[in-house]
C-alpha cells in the first residue's frame, strides 16, 4: 500500500509529539538513582600484579550463569587480540606489550560503575539504577530496548542480546551486587584472583590505598612496580567505581582519555533548560496540534475534490 507525502508528514508530526512526551518523561527520570552514595564500594586493580590468567573471566561466567565460551578460559592465545565485554562475557582481560616494559601488561575490562553514570541518566524508563552499594544495576522488566545506555556509556560497555529475538536484554557486569549486598560478600572476580591484583572495599579507602602505592607507602609497596603518578578512574567522567594503578601510561594499555565532568551534568542541563516548568513542551504541543489540524482540514477538502463524480 502506498503512502502520500501528506500522510507521511502527519506521521512524522505524530512521532515528534511522542518523542516530546518521552523526552519529558526522561527529564524527570534522568539521574534518579544516578549519584553514588558517599560510602559506595569499589575495586582497585593493580595492573602490575595481573598475570593474565583469565580466572576472573571464568569466575564471572560462573557467577552470572553465562554461556560457556567458544574457547576455554585456560586458553591464553585469546589474549593476543584486543577484546571487549559482550552479552556473553561481562569481563575480559587484555594483554599489552609496551615499549620499555620488561613484561606484558594485563588489564581487566568490565563496567566501570561510574559514580554519576551516564547510562542511568540516559535510561528513560529507569531500567538502570545506581544501587546503594555503588553498583549500576539493570532491570530487564523495565527495559524497552531503546539502547540509549549503549550510546551514552563513555566506555562503550553495555552489550545487547541481538541473538535473542523474543526478549533481548542489555547485558553488563552488575558488580555481583547480590554478593556485596550481603555482609562480607565480594565480587566473584575479586575472590578468585590468585595474585590479589584486585582489592575490593569502600571507594574512598581504595583511593587512599592507590595513592599510597604510588607514593611508596603502605605494607604492599613493591620497589620494582614504579607506578606512574596517576589513578585512573579517580576523576574520569565524575569518578568510577573501578580504579586502576599502573607502571605505564594508561593510554598505552587501552584506557580512554576522558574529561573529568560526568556526561549527565551536561545532558541534564540541556534537558532541564528545555523542559523547565513544562512551558516549551506545551508550546510545542500547540504547534504540533495546530499543524495536524490544518493538514486534516486540507485532507478533507482534497478528498472531496478527488472523490468519485
Amino acid at each position: 500500500m502506498g503512502i502520500s507525502r501528506r500522510t507521511f508528514f502527519k506521521s512524522v508530526l505524530g512521532a515528534a509529539g511522542g518523542a516530546v512526551v518521552l523526552a519529558a518523561a526522561g527529564s524527570s527520570k534522568a539521574g534518579e538513582g544516578g549519584a553514588a552514595p558517599p560510602d559506595s564500594f569499589g575495586c582497585l586493580m593493580d595492573t602490575t600484579l595481573c598475570v593474565g590468567c583469565r580466572k576472573c573471566e571464568a569466575a564471572c561466567n560462573e557467577s552470572n550463569k553465562l554461556p560457556a565460551p567458544a574457547v576455554s578460559f585456560e586458553e591464553k592465545s585469546v589474549l593476543e587480540a584486543q577484546r571487549r565485554p559482550s552479552a556473553d562475557a561481562f569481563t575480559v582481560v587484555n594483554k599489552y606489550v609496551v615499549e620499555g616494559s620488561k613484561e606484558p601488561v594485563y588489564t581487566k575490562v568490565q563496567c566501570m560503575h561510574c559514580n554519576d553514570a551516564a547510562c542511568v541518566s540516559a535510561c528513560i524508563v529507569g531500567a538502570l539504577r545506581k544501587d546503594k552499594t555503588g553498583a549500576v544495576t539493570y532491570n530487564p522488566d523495565k527495559c524497552i530496548g531503546c539502547r540509549y545506555c549503549m550510546v551514552a556509556c563513555p566506555f562503550g560497555v553495555p552489550a545487547y542480546e541481538y541473538n535473542n529475538a523474543l526478549a533481548p536484554r542489555v547485558r553488563k557486569c552488575e558488580f555481583c551486587v547480590q554478593r556485596i549486598s550481603k555482609e562480607g560478600g565480594i565480587p566473584a572476580c575479586v575472590k578468585i584472583c590468585p595474585k590479589e591484583a584486585i582489592t575490593f572495599g569502600k571507594r574512598a579507602e581504595l583511593l587512599t590505598l592507590a595513592h599510597e602505592k604510588i607514593e611508596g607507602k603502605g605494607s604492599d609497596h613493591r620497589e620494582h612496580a614504579n607506578y606512574i603518578d596517576y589513578v585512573y578512574g579517580e576523576n574520569e567522567v565524575g569518578g568510577t567505581g573501578w580504579i586502576y594503578v599502573a607502571s605505564v601510561p594508561f593510554e598505552k594499555i587501552g584506557f580512554l582519555t576522558l574529561p573529568k565532568e560526568a556526561p549527565p551534568r551536561l545532558t541534564e542541563k540541556i534537558q532541564h533548560g528545555v523542559f523547565k516548568n513544562f512551558i516549551p513542551p506545551l508550546a510545542l504541543y500547540t504547534i504540533l496540534g495546530a499543524a495536524m489540524y490544518l493538514f486534516k482540514e486540507r485532507d478533507g477538502k482534497t478528498d472531496r475534490k478527488e472523490g468519485p463524480r
